[in-house]
């Protein structure tokens, strides 16, 4: 397999982050239905805002692929949004960038569902100072704040990192995914 990336997997990559894009907006409305409930259980919700990085990594196991697809997803957001977003923005290449940084602690080399949930957890503890930036943290109290913290620490783990992980073993059943991989050697042997 090539290191750098081929103009395929970027087409593929910034295709799924539109698609995360799409489903980022829809998202909104069930994290406001959560956000109603109080205690911050809307931050169970936040992991699918981080999922494009982690998907598009797990189906193409490249350096820049999570950053691609998470600014992509970003950047996408706002234009279905129809508004130039800035904080959207920051936030998409801070997640990004986050996951590149688990996956390159693996050198690129794991797919695993321990990988997916780390890349889910550090994303979700990146937006943290982000959050405290935009003034979201400043006036919660101490208690709310650790139920805020590990709401949305939870949901980096089960929804980005583990959800991610069952939908790319989904697509991989199916084979679509075998076009951004090398053939195993079962492959060559059903040949």
């Amino acid at each position: 397999m090539s290191k750098g990336l081929k103009l395929s997997e970027i087409l593929v990559t910034v295709l799924i982050s539109v698609i995360f894009a799409i489903i980022y907006n829809l998202w909104w409305l069930f994290y406001n239905v959560a956000q109603v409930a109080g205690l911050h259980l809307e931050q169970l919700t936040y992991g699918v805002w981080f999922m494009a990085a982690v998907v598009c990594y797990l189906i193409i196991p490249k350096p820049g692929i999570a950053l691609l697809a998470e600014f992509a997803a970003g950047a996408g957001e706002t234009i279905v949004m129809g508004k130039f977003d800035i904080p959207t923005i920051v936030y998409a290449l801070l997640q990004g960038l986050a996951c590149e940084i688990v996956f390159a602690i693996f050198k690129y080399q794991s797919r695993s569902v321990m990988v997916a949930i780390l890349a889910g957890l550090v994303t979700a503890l990146i937006s943290f100072p982000v959050d405290y930036y935009y003034g979201y943290l400043n006036e919660v109290a101490g208690w709310n704040l650790i139920l805020f913290i590990v709401f949305r620490a939870l949901s980096g783990i089960i929804i980005s990192g583990l959800l991610s992980y069952l939908l790319v073993k989904a697509l991989d059943q199916t084979g679509v995914t075998k076009l951004f991989r090398p053939a195993s050697k079962d492959d060559y042997d059903s040949l």
